[in-house]
């Protein structure tokens, strides 16, 4: 529970720095968004629904590269990353998911400086 609790805590930290940003409070899905938009480098005014899911893709694969879970395979000619997946995700729960997802987002912002 200690644990959980302090993913709670220093998420609720990370949303406070967004919103103040941003000026709207993220979700989840958000934040993996802004994560796909820095790593790719991607602008458009107009944004299709699969772009956002591939950003997303990009977001979730650049968080688990330091537990091992993917390394870049190559970069594309439009400078978007390919990944490998080098190992299975572990079996959890719903909730279990999204502090396993927040811990590695805490840690990605955590390693920018932010």
């Amino acid at each position: 529970m200690f644990i959980t609790d302090d993913i709670q805590q220093r998420w609720w930290n990370l949303e406070a720095k967004l919103t103040e940003r941003f000026g709207k409070k993220p979700d989840v899905e958000a934040v993996l968004f802004l994560i796909g938009l820095q790593e790719t480098g991607f602008i458009e005014d107009k944004i299709s629904k699969e772009q956002k899911q591939d950003l997303m893709h990009v977001a979730v694969c650049t968080l688990l590269q330091p537990s091992g879970y993917y390394m870049v395979e190559k970069t594309d000619v439009d400078g978007w990353p390919h990944f490998k997946q080098l190992k299975e995700l572990p079996v959890m729960n719903l909730t279990e998911q999204e502090n396993f997802l927040k811990d590695h987002i805490l840690l990605y912002f955590e390693q920018q400086g932010f």
